[in-house]
């Protein structure tokens, strides 16, 4: 294979990367206060991640995965844009693509999305609720060797999926 000479400053040294990939908080942000937004926040900033992506659920995809009535999703991200504006530190973005398709997104287009818009290695902020219903999903096992789950809080239940890949997931800390 041939290699092409680059010409590059004396002295020059390649910055040292000490960030590492994505954390994505995925959840419907219902019932989410300020301070489980500062949580993820402080968890983001504490452990050095590149991005922190609040990727707010529609109301459809929330309705299909919990059976549970929500707000709109405007209201929600006004919520989130709100608290993003008063928040200094980690950078964080909110990802609309789910208010652009205003219709069901599978998760696994959810994730291929995010996957194709942010640097890896990804880290999924979830509640044990979703994560649950996660791990139910067929494609969680081509999913879970992709990125890794963090928990808010240690799960009551576990699916029998999230106990055999109990080492691809931690509660924060």
């Amino acid at each position: 294979m041939a290699r092409s000479a680059q010409k590059v400053p004396f002295g020059y040294e390649p910055p040292v990367l000490t960030r590492k990939g994505t954390l994505i908080y995925y959840d419907a942000f219902e019932h989410t206060t300020d301070l489980d937004l500062e949580l993820a926040a402080a968890y983001a900033s504490t452990h050095d991640f590149k991005e922190l992506v609040l990727y707010p659920l529609h109301e459809e995809t929330v309705r299909r995965m919990t059976k549970e009535p929500v707000s709109a999703f405007y209201k929600r991200l006004d919520r989130l844009v709100d608290w993003q504006q008063h928040h200094a530190g980690i950078p964080a973005k909110i990802e609309q693509f789910e208010g652009k398709r205003k219709k069901y997104t599978p998760i696994d287009s959810a994730l291929r999305h995010l996957s194709d818009q942010y640097a890896a290695p990804y880290f999924l902020y979830l509640t044990p609720e979703v994560a649950n219903q996660f791990a139910s999903y067929d494609s969680f096992e081509s999913w879970i060797v992709k990125l890794r789950l963090i928990l808010t809080e240690e799960p009551q239940r576990m699916h029998p999926r999230l106990t055999q890949y109990q080492h691809r997931w931690s509660v924060r800390a």
